[in-house]
């Protein structure tokens, strides 16, 4: 049997295979699981012919390209601009192998054809302890004439047959990471995101199996590291596997490559499990807590709770009022105060004032120190609310500077939210946000900035040097780089990456930023279905999960402190409310919530988590990274037919070792005359058991009413 050698990588439970093709690109042979004897294979190549196809029917190669008989989506799309005849040139492509560079963990490879003169690099790399695949692809101009590039993926690779479920991600504003399952077909599955940003209905990221179960099962995720427009496909294959594309969305004309000129993709970070949807998250937290996610100093510092004054106050700052908030956020326990919108010059309500970044005199006569004194007084870290990118066209910003904005010659400029978009990629447009904000982070100890982006571009172009081309891209890429600037002169702030709560959460965004403001609805029951979406990427640490009022302003529905606490219990966790208004058992209420969460956050932030839904119940579970301890949740969010609640098992702990669980929370069920001994043992923490009996027999669980939680913290006897 003839074999060939293999290109191959491998890292942590999962491996990709390609082999060396006569010629063209190599050729796609495996990407999921690890791989045994990965020198030779069988040689892929020697296909039967099926009938009615052409005599070189092309294989599926790491970069597909249109015209000369591969009939799917390509990788690349693009061409040379028409001559005076309006003929276009170069649209079909055929690479060839330029060179391969490998090491223990990554694999480059370079291509070109002479034809079209371009040059195209794929680059693949492996993270051994995280088993995440980083992938990217960078096409180069090698004429003396444009090219215009319409699509270049950032990671093009096989799903085998078997993957036939997809978990796609969608909603709205204040109802984010929706999870959508459905089974592919025989046609194409795709999702774009044209908004300027990732968006509250275009998540990027995917997940792809064969059962999609919480803890087994093959499972495929792949999510892109960009803020701007994406692409994400699915596409059946003549051999039956698929093809998953995903990259960066292109509106027409918006690259067009000079003579010598590259553009590079953005990352896209694919991975695999054996373990499901679960083993798969984990690989995700992993690789952005070790990779993405850069700190202040190098290391997280324990996520500090937050006070956010927005549906405290609103647009109504007295300063008498928040150091009154302040003083009462402390003695509940909350370590930083973030002054959200209004505090700027003029700005009353939405529709004015975006851009001119100084305290408003009437309300903050003496500027923000008096406020930030005695917010540092009390012990609190002081944070500010920011939306440096929009201009509100009633502003002093804009009356000096209409030309700033993002426009088009000829169409008209379309609002959002009352504000139009800065056209970062002016120079002296990031210089003045620069100069206004370092001069802000300069003048008080500012701990924190939260960082909004309220509305979708339209009419996204420029002129200035643009001829009007579509500016998305240069609005992503300038907001990292003065994100960059900031953390370069102000390395000890951190940011959160807010965009009408969850409109901008990727990989892309979180090299720059420390934290996600997950959604503007703090509705307690909404979340548990926005957080696990969030969770099958992003890690706990960095998602805002704050503690509403009773009375939800986006929802209208009630829900007890409770309730609220042991849903944000599960990321960084925050209060949104006015504690100023609450009675003294309340007040005692969330203090506790407040304590018990400092008591449990290591657990939580540094750990393996793991969730589930069964029916009308949602289950969250945070193990210690040395199996020390564990906090436990279980959420009924419907009622049942079921009398009784089943066993909570709870997975990860050591099976030798021996535990104490104790109920952190049982909750109040109507009508009920008596309770077990077992229930009394857990609140009193005298109850033992193994990790196996844990991970095996589970936890038993009280009757529970809808919307209502059990929280358990489970640490070794």
């Amino acid at each position: 049997m003839n074999h060939t050698a293999l290109l191959h990588l491998a890292g942590a439970g999962m491996a990709i295979a390609m082999e060396s093709a006569l010629s063209g690109p190599p050729l796609w042979r495996h990407f999921g699981g690890p791989v045994h004897d990965t020198t030779t294979w069988p040689l892929a190549g020697a296909r039967p012919l099926p009938p009615n196809a052409l005599d070189g029917d092309l294989a599926f190669s790491v970069l597909p390209t249109h015209g000369l008989g591969w009939f799917q989506q390509p990788a690349l799309l693009g061409a040379r601009p028409g001559d005076a005849t309006g003929e276009g040139s170069d649209w079909a492509q055929q690479f060839e192998v330029e060179g391969i560079d490998r090491t223990d963990h990554t694999l480059t490879i370079r291509l070109g054809d002479e034809v079209a003169a371009l040059g195209l690099t794929l680059h693949y790399g492996i993270d051994p302890a995280t088993g995440v695949l980083t992938t990217w692809a960078e096409l180069e101009n090698r004429d003396t004439t444009p090219f215009r590039l319409d699509w270049l993926a950032a990671a093009c690779v096989p799903l085998p047959p078997e993957a036939d479920q997809v978990i796609g991600f969608w909603g709205r504003w204040t109802l984010e990471f929706q999870q959508a399952r459905e089974r592919l077909g025989v046609g194409m599955w795709r999702r774009d995101s044209r908004r300027g940003r990732n968006a509250h209905d275009t998540f990027p990221g995917v997940i792809v199996g064969s059962t999609l179960a919480d803890d087994e099962g093959p499972a495929w995720g792949a999510h892109l590291a960009w803020s701007g427009n994406h692409t994400m496909l699915i596409e059946p294959l003549n051999d039956g596997r698929r093809q998953l594309q995903l990259g960066e969305w292109l509106a027409p004309g918006e690259v067009v490559l000079a003579p010598g000129e590259r553009y590079r993709t953005p990352d896209a970070l694919l991975s695999f499990s054996h373990a499901g949807l679960n083993g798969l998250s984990g690989q995700y937290h992993r690789h952005v807590r070790r990779h993405v996610v850069q700190w202040p100093g190098g290391a997280m510092a324990p996520r500090p709770v937050h006070l956010n004054t927005w549906e405290a106050v609103y647009f109504n700052h007295d300063l008498d009022g928040l150091k009154a908030l302040a003083t009462a956020a402390a003695a509940v326990g909350v370590e930083r105060f973030v002054l959200d919108d209004g505090w700027f010059h003029g700005r009353h309500n939405d529709r004015s004032s975006l851009g001119d970044w100084w305290p408003d005199a009437g309300k903050y006569p003496q500027g923000l120190g008096p406020l930030v004194d005695h917010v540092r007084g009390l012990g609190l870290q002081f944070g500010l609310w920011v939306e440096p990118e929009m201009v509100n066209p009633d502003s002093d910003l804009f009356r000096a500077h209409p030309d700033w904005a993002l426009q088009m010659a000829g169409r008209p400029l379309v609002t959002g939210r009352n504000q139009l978009v800065l056209d970062l990629s002016r120079e002296e447009v990031v210089d003045d946000l620069f100069t206004k904000l370092d001069r802000l982070l300069k003048a008080h100890p500012i701990a924190y900035l939260k960082w909004d982006m309220n509305r979708d571009l339209a009419t996204a172009a420029t002129g200035a040097g643009h001829r009007g081309r579509a500016a998305y891209r240069r609005h992503t890429l300038a907001l990292y780089g003065l994100l960059d600037r900031l953390r370069l002169a102000h390395p000890w702030v951190e940011i959160e990456s807010c965009s009408s709560g969850g409109g901008r959460v990727d990989a892309g965004i979180l090299k720059y930023t420390h934290r996600v403001w997950t959604s503007d609805c703090n509705d307690a029951l909404t979340r548990i279905g926005i957080q696990s979406g969030f969770l099958r990427f992003m890690p706990p640490e960095l998602m805002g999960a704050h503690i509403g009022p009773e009375r939800s302003h986006t929802t209208g529905r009630t829900h007890s402190v409770a309730f609220r606490a042991a849903v944000a219990m599960f990321g960084h966790l925050g209060v949104e409310a006015d504690v100023r208004t609450l009675d003294g058992a309340a007040r005692e209420d969330l203090a506790r919530w407040i304590s018990t969460y400092k008591d449990w956050r290591d657990v939580v932030h540094q750990g393996v988590l793991r969730q589930g839904e069964r029916g009308g119940l949602h289950w969250v579970q945070a193990v210690a990274a040395d199996q020390g301890a564990a906090l436990v949740s279980l959420y009924r969010r419907l009622e049942e037919a079921p009398r009784y609640t089943p066993p909570l098992k709870v997975a990860g702990l050591d099976p030798r070792r021996r535990y104490r669980p104790q109920a952190l929370h049982l909750p109040p069920v109507p009508h009920s005359h008596s309770t077990a001994p077992v229930f009394d043992a857990l609140v009193a923490g005298s109850l033992e058991m193994s990790g196996a009996e844990l991970a095996e027999l589970g936890l038993p669980m009280p009757p529970l009413p809808p919307e209502s939680a059990v929280v358990i913290g489970i640490r070794s006897a």
